[in-house]
């Protein structure tokens, strides 16, 4: 699979894959090695994933206060 550009990221998309990721390793019919690496591609894209929740929250809890100091 192809690294994609950040405007190319989608959060859906890595979920997906990182979910593949798990029923692989679960499977029991990869190499230690695969293990080991795919298990490092899929934190990286758990961090990512967490980057852009957490990214989304703040400007949530922004427009939230926006709208608050409105009233």
């Amino acid at each position: 699979m192809s690294r994609k550009t950040s405007k190319e990221w989608n959060y859906e998309e890595s979920i997906n894959h990182i979910e593949q990721i798990i029923d692989e390793i679960e499977s029991g019919s990869l190499p230690l090695d695969t293990v080991f690496s795919q298990f490092a591609i899929a934190v990286e894209q758990l961090q990512r994933c967490e980057a852009f929740l957490n990214k989304g929250k703040e400007k949530m809890e922004l427009l939230i206060e926006t709208l608050e100091d409105d009233f």
